[in-house]
């Protein structure tokens, strides 16, 4: 060591040669040209290493510890303060895993409605359309309005339709009471017939008795005989009346229940021509909003042409959650949810329902996994998510982006018992 020591002393020095002889070697000019020499060591003339050299080697020996006891050596305090940082790290991030494993939220999720388009189920022209785009409607409240005169007209000529079917009616049943006085009257022919054929049947035995004994004539007998045949047939032609009166009752009957089915017939055109003539004020079935009007005062439509759109106030949330996320997801669940459009608003809802069954399955075209290369993917499941409070100074409708958070875990988490004792 101390001959290596030496050996950097004697490469301070310039060369033999570059010196003149007789002259003791010149030390270095610089203490940058120099290396480091140890304290207390000679040169190779003998003389003591000088103070400047022995102080730069002495720095640079110092320089080197430093260097070798490393951060924490320089910093005694940084220890401590890490593992406190590293400790509040673990505990928040504890913290944060525990309270968001309580939580289901996807941003997959918008809001939907039974949205659907308004036309008039009659033809005519329009004569007002009270409404405009976007515009707030109540149930009952007029959309369009059609020219109602020619289904006033319609509705008039019903109603008389059934004036005369009620009047044909009235003359039938006043046939059959004239009808049912004839039956009575022919029943009492028939009685008053039967009557006279007794009397003449007992005439006309006591004569021809008489005649036979010689106290009457034959020609008594005679007499009573043809009157006897004149009552029998009397008899029969009051019963063929009576016979004929009650089939002319039937007959009128019928006639009634033809009249009848008339009166009914009419009552449904009038009914029918009534439904028509309320088709001519198109209404809101229920409350909503009127969206992309295209009705216009003068336009000609027919059965079936839209006039706008109409979304319900009635609207809820679907959010596509992964199937991984439904495990303990179930109806009832309290949600939280924030509308992109609003997003200092907080809803209040809950799970509704959950679809039996992938997004996809119900798509148009179904995937067909049975059929070459399979990849499995994480399905999404749509769950049907209904508001408790939504807001009515603001317009919610369909496709308008959600972020529901549902609360899987009715338990209170480790941070909210905190924030309770906080």
């Amino acid at each position: 060591m101390l001959v290596d020591e030496n050996r950097q002393v004697a490469e301070l020095q310039p060369s033999q040669e570059a010196s003149e002889p007789g002259l003791e070697p010149a030390l270095p000019r610089h203490p940058a040209e120099a290396k480091v020499a140890a304290p207390g060591l000679l040169l190779p003339d003998g003389n003591a290493v000088p103070d400047w050299l022995r102080r730069e080697a002495e720095e640079k020996r110092t320089q080197g510890q430093d260097q070798r006891r490393g951060l924490l050596g320089r910093h005694p305090i940084a220890a401590p303060i890490a593992g406190v940082l590293f400790a509040l790290i673990a505990g928040g991030g504890y913290l944060y895993w525990d309270n968001a494993s309580h939580f289901e939220t996807t941003d997959d999720a918008f809001i939907a409605a039974r949205q659907f388009g308004m036309a008039p189920k009659v033809a005519g022209y329009l004569i007002a359309v009270p409404v405009t785009d976007n515009q707030h409607v109540v149930a009952g409240q007029t959309i369009a309005q059609i020219d109602q005169r020619d289904y006033k007209i319609a509705l008039e000529q019903a109603d008389a339709q059934v004036a005369a079917a009620q009047a044909s009616i009235k003359n039938i049943d006043a046939q059959i009471a004239v009808q049912q006085a004839q039956v009575s009257q022919a029943g009492s022919q028939i009685a008053q017939a039967q009557a006279s054929l007794t009397f003449d049947q007992e005439q006309a035995a006591r004569y021809a008795e008489l005649a036979k004994t010689g106290a009457g004539t034959v020609q008594s007998a005679q007499q009573y005989a043809s009157q006897l045949q004149q009552q029998q047939a009397g008899l029969k032609a009051a019963q063929a009346a009576l016979v004929a009166a009650v089939r002319q009752l039937a007959v009128l009957k019928a006639q009634r229940g033809s009249a009848e089915a008339n009166l009914q017939q009419a009552n449904a055109q009038r009914d029918q021509a009534a439904l028509n003539l309320s088709y001519t004020t198109v209404t809101a079935a229920q409350a909503g909003r009127v969206v992309q009007l295209s009705a216009g005062v003068g336009e000609y439509v027919q059965p079936g042409t839209d006039l706008s759109m109409f979304v319900p106030d009635d609207v809820w949330v679907t959010a596509n959650f992964k199937e991984t996320q439904l495990d303990q997801m179930r109806p009832g669940q309290p949600v939280a949810i924030h509308i992109d459009a609003y997003p200092d608003r907080t809803i209040h809802g809950r799970v509704a329902s959950v679809q039996p069954g992938s997004g996809t399955a119900f798509s148009l075209l179904p995937a067909e996994n049975a059929t070459g290369n399979y990849v499995k993917i994480v399905q999404r499941v749509p769950v049907k998510i209904v508001m408790d409070n939504p807001p009515t100074d603001v317009a919610l409708g369909p496709g308008m982006s959600v972020e529901p958070t549902v609360r899987v875990n009715p338990k209170p988490s480790l941070l909210e018992r905190l924030e309770a004792r906080l």
